[in-house]
């Protein structure tokens, strides 16, 4: 285990407009600050920027609802296009009460209203949607990275989801590349002689969790760097890694 494990924030980021480049972005904030990545750091990306970069940006004033949007609507604190918006970024409802949808989206990610984000959104009515691929979004920024630095990094694409059972949002990774997302210690013995059998820890998850304490919600700061974890790099795991097996969810 590393000794010391730092999280260095990026600030200077500034607004991102469909269609920006997040890679120069970043390098060119990185050189404002006097910081500079080096091999093995973690990047941790909120969704948020990767989205807006991507133009998954929409009004909902465009959106027309279904009759299912409708019904939802009345039920609920959101306007029916909105609601609609929620329905077409879902495959399934998995909880629908008190006006909240607990969507399963597309990628698989369980949470509420399909991840449709309002928040840190400048004008007006527009609304954020995950991206259509994060684990993609995540190897782009990595492979646009080690072109532009030579420097081989691991990038970590995160929001924050709320947990069954536990009050409190957490910060997890629903992209990822570079790094494995999952550390396995089945069949390892602990200090005591015990062969550990399930223990399969979401380093992935951990490491956005850990990056959102320097991030925050309202202070502008969507990139963090997380230097001196010894993470296992691989080249082909992505988050998906993190979503359970439906054969072995006990509560779907």
């Amino acid at each position: 285990m590393p000794s010391e494990i730092q999280i260095i924030p990026v600030r200077g980021i500034g607004e991102i407009r469909p269609g920006d480049a997040l890679a120069p972005l970043l390098l060119d904030a990185l050189v404002s600050a006097g910081l500079s990545l080096e091999n093995g750091d973690v990047l941790v990306v909120t969704q948020k920027i990767v989205s807006k970069a991507e133009g998954r940006l929409v009004d909902p004033a465009t959106v027309e609802p279904s009759a299912f949007a409708e019904r939802i609507a009345v039920q609920g604190r959101k306007d029916a296009s909105y609601q609609e918006l929620v329905l077409r970024e879902s495959r399934r409802i998995v909880k629908m009460a008190n006006g909240v949808l607990i969507t399963e989206t597309h990628h698989g990610l369980i949470c509420a209203n399909s991840g449709i984000d309002e928040s840190n959104v400048a004008g007006g009515q527009v609304v954020c949607l995950l991206p259509v691929d994060p684990d993609a979004s995540a190897a782009n920024l990595r492979s646009a990275i080690r072109d532009l630095t030579g420097t081989t990094v691991a990038v970590i694409i995160s929001d924050t989801f709320g947990r069954p059972w536990r009050d409190g949002q957490v910060n997890v990774a629903i992209g990822c590349a570079g790094l494995k997302p999952l550390n396995d210690f089945a069949g390892v013995n602990d200090p005591y002689g015990y062969t550990m059998q399930v223990t399969l820890i979401a380093v992935a998850d951990e490491l956005a969790s850990a990056a959102e304490l320097v991030m925050g919600k309202i202070d502008q700061v969507p990139i963090a760097i997380v230097r001196g974890y010894a993470y296992t790099p691989s080249e082909e795991a992505t988050a998906q890694a993190l979503i359970r097996d439906p054969r072995f969810d006990l509560f779907r």
